[in-house]
């Protein structure tokens, strides 16, 4: 399984436990926020100031090294 850029926030956390983690370490701290739920990942990318394909790239290793 790949996760890509416009993939909902929401889904994602939903997807696998294990992503939530990731997203935290590179500075998303707003998952518990009802709002980020609904942001695709290129979105929230965009308002943390983080480079979204690197994020894409560090969630698919994880899936892909489960």
């Amino acid at each position: 399984m790949q996760i890509s850029k416009d993939m909902l926030i929401g889904d994602l956390v939903r997807l696998d436990e294990g992503i939530a983690p990731i997203l935290m370490r590179v500075g998303m701290h707003c998952l518990g926020c009802p709002a980020s739920q609904m942001e695709s990942l290129e979105e929230a990318c965009m308002v943390h100031g983080l480079e979204v394909d690197s994020v894409v790239g560090l969630v698919n290793e994880y899936l892909a090294n489960k």
